[in-house]
């Protein structure tokens, strides 16, 4: 199944406001690199609910330009890997160590997060061996509000993206203030917290990673609460620490 991704949440005031090619180009991408045999025209045509000419105008661009190959359906090309080797250190390598020492310590799914744009995006994932598991998505974007991954980046944004972002997606006064505050909690503490009125039943804590000054991703580790609250405090501390070694690496390359 393919995924229709629109986006119907109002722009940060004086933020980049979407641009509906560029946002084609980046859907046909991210559907692309999700498809192990690839996609055709027409897959792409309904899975963006555009014209099957416009598509094509984008799509050929894209085979032109080396992000995309043609051999009977639309795959990634070579230019996509040349762009992302040049992006190091890379921090999926980097963290790998750390997570499988927190998959090994508590058996619950660890994640490695990134921030792309307004949204919180996968990069990494260690399920756990349990019967019943948190099984998160790969590589799909979700708002940076209310996950407890999204909140921790935006805990370490820069004020005014924080506030206009949760000024224009929080109506209520009282739920907005609360938001604030957990914001600057979790910027104190150095670690987020899953939310009971969010995901009742899924425990779990996220705690940043930084390249020097540079906030550039999250560690999880989630899991039905009835197990992870038992050990809250344990895996908090756990994961701040692998988050702190993660950091240590990046600055070490």
């Amino acid at each position: 199944m393919i995924e229709k991704r629109e986006s119907h949440v109002p722009p940060v005031p004086g933020e980049a406001k979407e641009h509906r090619t560029v946002s084609r180009v980046m859907t046909i991408l991210e559907l692309v690199s999700r498809s192990a045999n690839g996609l055709s025209l027409a897959q792409l045509a309904a899975a963006l609910d555009a014209p099957r000419s416009s598509v094509h105008y984008i799509v050929k661009g894209l085979v032109a330009t080396g992000y995309l190959t043609e051999n009977g359906a639309y795959t990634l090309g070579p230019a996509v890997g040349t762009l992302l080797a040049a992006h190091t250190p890379q921090v999926d390598r980097v963290a790998r160590e750390s997570m499988e020492s927190l998959h090994g310590r508590f058996d619950e799914t660890v994640t490695l997060c990134v921030r792309i744009g307004e949204s919180v995006v996968n990069i990494d994932i260690i399920e756990s061996t349990q019967p019943i598991r948190f099984s998160p998505a790969l590589h799909v974007r979700r708002p940076l509000f209310p996950s407890t991954a999204g909140k921790c980046f935006l805990a370490y944004t820069d004020q005014w993206f924080r506030d206009t972002y949760l000024d224009t997606r929080i109506e209520e006064p009282e739920k907005r203030r609360l938001a604030h505050e957990e914001l600057e909690r979790i910027t104190r503490d150095g670690i987020a917290f899953a939310s009971k009125e969010v995901t009742p039943d899924l425990g779990g804590v996220a705690a940043p990673v930084f390249h020097g000054e540079k906030h550039v991703a999250v560690l999880t580790v989630a899991g039905p609460r009835t197990r992870i609250d038992l050990r809250l405090e344990e895996i908090a501390d756990a994961a701040i620490t692998e988050a702190r070694h993660v950091a240590e690496r990046l600055t070490a390359q």
